[in-house]
């Protein structure tokens, strides 16, 4: 077999990856997030009040990352972490003020990010959803094994 990284599909999906997450760097600087914190602040702007664990499943982030990554969203003044009073294992996370701010602040990344992207409108559409069939038959995938 003739080995050819650029031949490797895991190696498109990891450099393609690096450079959507460097261009997201430029427009997430200015606010103060990092590109982890990003996706984290959108999952709690779609859904405010949700436990650690909860967040960790939507974000697809083990506690390990996520912890760290909360901590400081939270020294940041962005979000609350709040221990259930009835099962201290639960810890809850809520948007601030500040976050719930941030979020307006935010709202012009997808459309800076679309409008630097060097790519036809249709394939992007093509790549939009071939991803979200690759990541709905891994989740698919995963609910099975859990069974």
């Amino acid at each position: 077999m003739d080995w050819k990284l650029s031949d490797q599909l895991c190696f498109l999906l990891y450099s393609s990856s690096r450079e959507v997450i460097k261009k997201y760097k430029d427009l997430l600087d200015p606010l103060g997030l990092t590109y982890t914190q990003y996706v984290t602040m959108i999952a709690l702007w779609e859904e405010d009040h949700l436990t650690v664990s909860d967040l960790g499943k939507k974000l697809a982030l083990d506690s390990g990352t996520l912890t760290p990554l909360l901590k400081k969203l939270e020294s940041d003044g962005r979000i609350k972490r709040t221990r259930d009073q009835e099962d201290e294992r639960k810890v809850w996370i809520d948007l601030t003020e500040q976050g719930k701010e941030l979020a307006e602040k935010a709202k012009t990344v997808p459309l800076n990010m679309y409008e630097m992207m060097d790519v036809a409108d249709e394939d992007l559409k093509k790549l939009y959803d071939v991803l979200t069939k690759f990541n709905e038959s891994r989740l698919t995938e995963g609910e099975d094994h859990e069974s």
